[in-house]
């Protein structure tokens, strides 16, 4: 928490040092000298020019003019009168303009010298008639404790100075607007470099500086510490460097390896290591090295090392007690054992070998003996041909002649020489023979020599041991098309195996039946006849399909004509097809025609079949001749668009049959289809 506060509070100063920034501009004065003693109007002062300064500092200006002073101003006491030098060299306090935000790093300053007539100002310095002189400068200048020099001069005045710009304290950087303060507290333990980087106190690292370093060489997993140079041990763990694990605290005799641990040191047991398990271990009671088991209840037995014996191996052997020398050899105790020293002619690990002399005749195969040692041993002159020491190998010529890739050394007649594998030849079977040699393979194949057999390759079109065979390998081009399969024939060329419909030798023909003639060319790979047959096979569709759309056309056109004539030929009788008054509702109103055709309702409106009845008597008697004529027209133009309309739908088709007669009755024909049952009512 301590470490966030720390952070936010770092994060927010130096957003307002950015905006705001620290720092002070100083202004040294050293020298002033009015020559004449006069203003800038010409005007003697009365009676010395008692001087004051009134400085401006603002921003950066290529052609300094007059205005605010956005950077800060300030007046001086009086100084001095007409020419004058500051005590020292400079001011006791310098003019000090300070800044609430950052230095840009470039300036513009006016030095204006004023005269006062009293001892103290404040004077209006807003009255010419009062100044003295005026400098005006721009520079460069960036933030430090160096002091850069500068001197004016005007027609009868001149001034030396001198200027600078610091950071004020904790702020840091080219315009004094990073902010750093030191501290060592909770929050951190660091002073600041130059520059305004943290710089952590000895024994503090972090961000912040606010983490302690611990002991060198204390455990990061097993230890901490809130100051420098401790190692505080976690629970569990203890020792200088929190290394050393804190055992069970009823644990006797045992280690641990984690905390709370309890292992047993060697002869203890148990769950806090406090049984003795064995005598061996912690009574040790074997002797000059030897060895110790326990055997349970606290009794053991020792292994002793050799020339030792008793029941803790405390007794040292002597092996020269027992007389182990024959032959009165003489025995001599030694550390791990004994040796025995023969007498002449006698030999052993216990002297019982008896020397061989030249009078035993040890010399085989008519080997000379010689004496050697006084009589003590021998040797023997081996005859060609044997060797060893008493004669008794043969020598073995082939030891010196070794031979290559598995040949045999044998020996003739007394030479010595190598049986070679077949393959190979040479005094020592080092050379291969060449089966190439004999140039095996024919047709411009390639032999490759190997050991006692020889493999062609050969070339493109031929095959067998040595390319005798003609061969035209199905794999090596594209024979067969049409999806025939290729199949090799030893001997031959290849045969394509042709699917149905398919023949040729490269299954490139159609197999149709032909006119006896000229054979057909092969068809290329592109199949040009499937791609005409299926254009043709489309034409013919759409050709059908429009001759079907044709035939419709002209059976509507038919049926209509035949609906027309059979309402022209039924006129006469149409008074059996008339639907009497009586049977009719009159409502003296315009009734719709209703049509209920099987599953489907539809209501259709006949706007020229409304009639009142009413009034049909006066309307029969005043219609003339021409009137009859001119609705019985009409009549047949709109019979049309409403057979029309019934006759998209099958289940029902209505035809009107207007009659040019005199009559109180309008007909309606009704036809009926298939299975569904029209009702009409009409009004008359």
């Amino acid at each position: 928490m301590a470490a966030w506060f720390t952070f936010l509070i770092a994060c927010f100063s130096a957003l307002l040092t950015q905006i705001f920034g620290s720092g002070v501009f100083e202004l040294e004065l050293h020298e002033f000298k009015n020559f004449k003693g006069l203003l800038a109007s010409g005007t003697s002062c009365r009676p010395d020019c008692r001087t004051f300064f009134r400085v401006c500092l603002k921003n950066y200006q290529v052609s300094v003019s007059p205005g605010d002073c956005i950077f800060g101003s300030a007046v001086t006491p009086v100084l001095g009168s007409n020419s004058f030098r500051m005590e020292g060299g400079h001011l006791s306090t310098p003019v000090r303009l300070p800044f609430n935000f950052g230095w840009p790093g470039s300036f513009s300053l006016i030095i204006e010298a004023w005269y006062s007539p009293s001892e103290d100002p404040p004077v209006d310095t807003n009255n010419p008639d009062l100044q003295i002189s005026s400098f005006a400068i721009q520079r460069q200048l960036e933030v430090g404790a160096e002091w850069s020099q500068d001197v004016q001069s005007g027609q009868q005045t001149e001034l030396r100075y001198s200027y600078r710009f610091i950071c004020n304290e904790n702020y840091y950087g080219d315009s004094c607007s990073k902010i750093c303060t030191p501290r060592d507290d909770r929050f951190g333990h660091y002073t600041c470099n130059p520059d305004g980087q943290l710089s952590c106190l000895p024994g503090w690292k972090g961000e912040y500086c606010e983490e302690p370093i611990c002991l060198k060489g204390c455990s990061e997993a097993n230890g901490n510490c809130s100051s420098p140079g401790e190692c505080v041990c976690r629970e569990g763990w203890q020792g200088t460097f929190c290394t050393e694990c804190k055992k069970h605290p009823v644990c006797k005799h045992g280690t641990c390896h984690k905390p709370w641990e309890c292992h047993c040191k060697e002869g203890w047991g148990g769950l806090f290591c406090d049984q003795d398990l064995n005598f061996c271990t912690h009574h040790k009671p074997c002797m000059n090295g030897a060895t110790c088991t326990n055997t349970g209840q606290g009794s053991y037995t020792c292994t002793c090392r050799p020339g030792y014996t008793g029941v803790n191996c405390e007794l040292e052997v002597r092996h020269c007690d027992s007389n182990p020398c024959r032959n009165r050899g003489h025995c001599v105790e030694l550390d791990n054992g004994y040796t025995c020293t023969c007498l002449p002619g006698f030999e052993g690990t216990h002297c019982e070998h008896s020397l061989l002399t030249c009078a035993d005749m040890p010399c085989f195969q008519g080997g000379k003996c010689h004496e050697r040692d006084n009589g003590r041993s021998y040797s023997c002159d081996c005859p060609k041909g044997y060797t060893g020491l008493n004669c008794e190998k043969r020598v073995d010529k082939c030891t010196t002649l070794p031979c290559a890739n598995g040949g045999a050394c044998v020996i003739l007649a007394g030479v010595r020489m190598c049986s070679c594998r077949a393959g190979f030849t040479g005094q020592r079977c080092e050379i291969n023979i060449n089966d190439c040699s004999s140039n095996p393979c024919a047709n411009g194949g390639t032999c490759h020599d190997g050991v006692n057999d020889y493999t062609c390759s050969c070339a493109p079109g031929y095959a067998g041991r040595n390319c005798e065979l003609h061969s035209a390998p199905c794999s090596s081009q594209r024979l067969c098309l049409n999806g025939g399969s290729c199949t090799n024939v030893p001997g031959g060329s290849p045969v394509c195996l042709c699917p149905s419909g398919f023949v040729g030798p490269g299954c490139d023909y159609f197999a149709v039946t032909r006119p006896e003639g000229p054979e057909p060319e092969p068809r290329d790979n592109f199949q040009w006849a499937a791609v005409s047959l299926g254009i043709g096979l489309v034409a013919l569709l759409v050709l059908v399909c429009m001759v079907a759309i044709a035939l419709r056309h002209v059976h509507r056109q038919a049926a209509a004509e035949r609906t027309h004539d059979t309402m022209n030929n039924q006129s006469d009788t149409q008074r059996d097809n008339l639907i009497p008054t009586s049977q009719l509702k009159n409502t003296n109103k315009k009734v719709d025609l209703e049509v209920d055709c099987g599953q489907e309702k539809s209501n259709y409106i006949l706007k020229n079949y409304h009639l009142d009845y009413n009034s049909s008597k006066e309307f029969k008697e005043s219609q003339t001749q021409e009137d009859k004529s001119h609705k019985y027209e009409k009549c047949l133009e709109d019979k049309i668009p409403l057979s029309r309309m019934y006759s998209e739908k099958p289940e029902c088709r209505i035809s009107t049959i207007c009659s040019p007669r005199d009559s109180m009755y309008q007909s309606v024909f009704v036809i009926a289809e298939e299975r569904s049952e029209c009702v009409i009512a009409t009004e008359v």
